[in-house]
């Protein structure tokens, strides 16, 4: 029967020219890790079996080298178990130091035989917490270690990988899209857990990276878990007005100003997001929640004077898993309203062309205009309208007309205002 070998050539520290190691006796390749510096091993080793396995180390002194075997204890303890170039018969899960040529090299060797891999299969658990997604695993394949020279010991991640699907939001999209997704564990465990999966989903555990190496990796796939978590993104914008006559006062916050402030509110929830309102309330806690809209878009108008407060909650069906959004404020300022006396729309020039009010948060509004013989020229109820010093589509005359105005502002504040108005020609 033909016998493959497998050689690796590394670097030996402070020793000129290549040293060689050379593994013999498997039919499948001895594996090489590179460990930490720290560890003050050269190199860890990976082997299907150590079953006929031998090794040689080629180099400056091999015919002279010394071989010594150390346990967990660490290399204070290493005995010599043989001399010369080969080490037949290696024992597994050991580390060996080679002295040879004024220089030593240190490895691990790790007898993979000792901790088989077996998959059996993957179900979810029982208990899910809403953070997280947990799966029972049916199987073996238990943590592989090696011990460094001073005897501590680090875990050799198998590199186990279980492929899924879940929602990722897209910042550019603004919605959740499935992805695949892949997470690693370094040995297998009768419960595995990751982060809460937010879509239907089958889950496939592939490994390990030993066996997939030697071409003889193993996988188990769950049925379609259900998701329980859930998750939700907001948004709100608020609308604008183009009215250069209104007085936005600040509102301390990103929205709010003059009412009416108009704002559109938009959610975008995850699968097992059944339950879902948007709540608003006077109360930052929202100890008393005034209006709730179960749509996941809506616009609403803010009116009334003070801060007022808006979030978006969703739950799933049993409600044992939910979400609160973020909370926005809005800010409504005190009203105004004040009334000009004159201007000059005859000359056209951009200057005081139309009779308007200066205003800020007024809810309702009404305005008439009258000449002195007390027939109307012009009503508008919109408080960023005014008058164009026209009747039927004709200046009037210039001179005195008189207004008279009902309106209300968002903090309950009732102005009946009349006064006169002068237009002047400035022709």
């Amino acid at each position: 029967m033909r016998i493959s070998v497998f050689v690796f050539s590394l670097m030996l520290s402070g020793v000129s020219g290549a040293a060689s190691v050379v593994w013999s006796g498997s039919t499948l390749p001895v594996l090489t890790e590179t460990p930490a510096v720290s560890s003050g091993l050269d190199a860890v080793y990976v082997a299907p079996t150590v079953e006929g396995l031998s090794v040689t180390y080629t180099g400056e002194g091999a015919s002279e080298a010394r071989w010594l075997r150390f346990s967990s204890m660490g290399g204070a303890f290493a005995e010599e178990v043989a001399t010369g170039p080969v080490l037949g018969r290696p024992e597994g899960d050991m580390g060996y130091i080679v002295e040879a040529g004024g220089r030593s090299y240190m490895f691990w060797l790790v007898d993979y035989s000792r901790h088989p891999l077996e998959l059996n299969g993957l179900s979810p658990s029982m208990q899910q917490d809403c953070g997280r997604t947990s799966l029972d695993v049916s199987g073996s394949g238990a943590e592989i270690a090696y011990y460094t020279i001073n005897g501590r010991k680090v875990t050799l991640s198998r590199g186990l990988e279980l492929e899924y699907r879940n929602l990722e939001w897209s910042e550019d999209e603004k919605e959740y899209r499935e992805t695949a997704t892949v997470e690693t564990f370094e040995y297998v465990r009768p419960v595995i857990s990751i982060p809460a999966v937010l879509c239907p989903t089958e889950f496939t555990l592939t490994g390990d990276r030993f066996s997939r190496s030697w071409n003889d990796s193993q996988s188990v796939t769950s049925p379609v878990v259900e998701p329980h978590s859930v998750e939700a993104h907001t948004s709100a914008e608020q609308q604008t007005r183009d009215a250069d006559n209104e007085v936005t006062p600040p509102s301390g916050g990103a929205y709010g100003g003059s009412a009416p402030c108009v704002i559109d509110f938009s959610a975008k929830v995850t699968d097992a997001a059944i339950f879902r309102e948007w709540q608003i309330s006077s109360y930052p806690e929202f100890d008393d929640v005034d209006l709730r809209v179960s749509e996941l878009d809506f616009t609403h108008t803010f009116n009334d004077e003070g801060v007022t407060y808006v979030r978006f909650y969703c739950a799933n069906s049993d409600a044992s898993c939910d979400y609160y959004g973020e909370t926005y404020e809005i800010s409504i300022g005190a009203s105004s309203l004040k009334c000009p006396n004159a201007f000059s729309p005859f000359n056209e020039d951009g200057v005081n062309d139309v009779w308007k009010v200066s205003y800020s948060s007024i809810v309702s509004f009404e305005c008439h205009i009258f000449n002195r013989a007390g027939h109307l020229m012009a009503s508008f109820s919109d408080p960023s309208g005014g008058w164009d010093g026209k009747y039927k589509g004709k200046f009037v005359p210039a001179g005195v007309y008189y207004y008279v105005i009902k309106a209300k502002g968002a903090d309950g504040r009732s102005y009946d205002l009349s006064g006169d108005i002068n237009i002047v020609d400035y022709k």
